[in-house]
């Protein structure tokens, strides 16, 4: 398997790929160098695929890497998390999908319609998901902490919660009255509840607006 490295320069981080006659897969415009004798294979979904794609914001076709040498992806003042899949399915966040070993099995999962409607996501919402044996890489905008439910709920604002194992329901409630709710500036939050596993980025709200005032990309595409 690919050999998945996160490596931090001068305030940025960058992915580092080891190859050895293996091959992975990586978001769509996440190269930024290579060297050895690799090839690059774009790779078309399904007419389904491509249709699933467009409703959930990612990209349609994420190339995959196949050879030996190393492949350097963008460096970005996102955090990156590495984590395995032991033969369990994770749905990750939009936005959060960096790259995977080639092991691993790429598609899409459909949000609740009305999660997703309250949550300002539109009544059709797909999210990426990843299932098989093999390395994950996220995009993410902090530190990331990994907690495991059984049968308990965990209750959050905007996309913090940036994955989750499939057994976990995705729901969402209200916090408190409508006239409550304008003051507080808090009216829907969403609810994770079962039995699993969930990734969680709380990051700091100093660099949530700092990369929003300087256009940056933090991962987690709702962070707020």
């Amino acid at each position: 398997m690919a050999q998945f490295d996160v490596i931090s320069q001068e305030g940025v981080q960058f992915v580092k790929v080891t190859l050895k006659d293996d091959s992975f897969r990586a978001e769509a415009g996440a190269l930024s160098f290579m060297t050895g004798n690799i090839a690059i294979r774009p790779q078309l979904p399904l007419v389904g695929g491509m249709i699933r794609s467009m409703y959930s914001g990612e990209a349609m076709v994420r190339p995959l890497y196949r050879g030996t040498g190393v492949v350097y992806l963008e460096s970005s003042f996102n955090d990156f998390y590495v984590f395995d899949l032991s033969g369990e399915t994770w749905i990750l966040n939009r936005g959060t999908y960096w790259a995977s070993d080639d092991e691993i099995h790429l598609s899409y999962n459909r949000e609740p319609m009305l999660a997703s409607f309250w949550t300002g996501e539109g009544l059709i919402d797909y999210r990426t998901k990843v299932s098989g044996r093999g390395k994950v890489v996220l995009a993410c905008p902090g530190p990331v902490e990994e907690r495991t439910l059984k049968n308990e709920r965990v209750t959050a604002e905007g996309g913090f919660v940036i994955a989750r194992t499939e057994g976990v329901r995705y729901g969402v409630r209200r916090v408190t009255t409508f006239f409550r709710s304008l003051l507080s500036g808090e009216a829907f939050v969403r609810t994770y509840e079962g039995t699993g596993r969930v990734l969680i980025s709380s990051t700091p709200l100093w660099r949530a607006q700092l990369a929003k005032k300087l256009g940056i990309s933090i991962g987690a595409n709702d962070v707020s």
